[in-house]
């Protein structure tokens, strides 16, 4: 097999219209998601992820990098186990985000709440500020564990709130017994939309 670097640097993006996407790759990468800032395969026949960072985000590999180095024993985030100047090596994380727990219809339990509580508690022992903590970075394994990802806004300053307003909606709406458990992705992305735009602020705030 390739290096890991082998491995990044085969991958080109391009731009498409208002997208970025892939324009080639190494055949040993699979396509397992992408973000604002980077693209991630995981790497045939291996439990880890290549995570390639766009070219105007390049510099978060080594910051993303540094803050697992500072995770390193906590069991809520996967292993670092190589990064480069545009890419970080992971453990490979399977299971379901919060977000297609919801499309999905799986349900989230309130002791998996309680265990994300914990996490970010533990992370916040680690001298780091969890923040962006959002439903694609929150993963439920198959045996119903919790893993987080996309660590590289750990060590801003400002407080998030993010994470107990994700809290809240759980506690007031998605608790209850009529609520609905599975529900589009349009509507989903609508909300996070709506959610940066400070539209559900003052409503979060009237709730609490």
């Amino acid at each position: 097999m390739q290096t890991y670097n082998e491995l990044a640097q085969s991958v080109k993006f391009k731009i498409k219209g208002s997208k970025i996407v892939i324009a080639d790759k190494n055949p040993q990468l699979d396509f397992a998601g992408e973000g604002r800032s980077a693209f991630v395969f995981k790497i045939r026949s291996t439990n880890k992820v290549l995570k390639v960072f766009l070219p105007p985000f390049s510099h978060l590999a080594q910051v993303e990098a540094e803050i697992y180095k500072d995770l390193l024993g906590n069991p809520f985030y996967p292993v670092l186990y190589e990064y480069g100047t545009n890419y970080i090596v992971i453990d490979y994380i399977e299971g379901n985000t919060l977000f297609n727990c919801l499309l999905k219809g799986i349900l989230i339990t309130n002791d998996q709440i309680k265990e994300i509580d914990y996490a970010l508690l533990l992370t916040k022992e680690n001298g780091l500020n969890p923040s962006d903590i959002h439903l694609r970075n929150i993963l439920i394994t198959p045996r119903g564990s919790i893993k987080l990802i996309d660590v590289a806004r750990f060590r801003q300053i400002k407080p998030c709130s993010q994470w107990n307003d994700i809290k809240t909606i759980f506690e007031k709406y998605y608790k209850k017994q009529l609520f609905p458990k599975m529900i589009p992705a349009f509507l989903l992305n609508l909300i996070a939309f709506l959610y940066k735009k400070n539209f559900f602020k003052r409503f979060l705030t009237n709730m609490t």
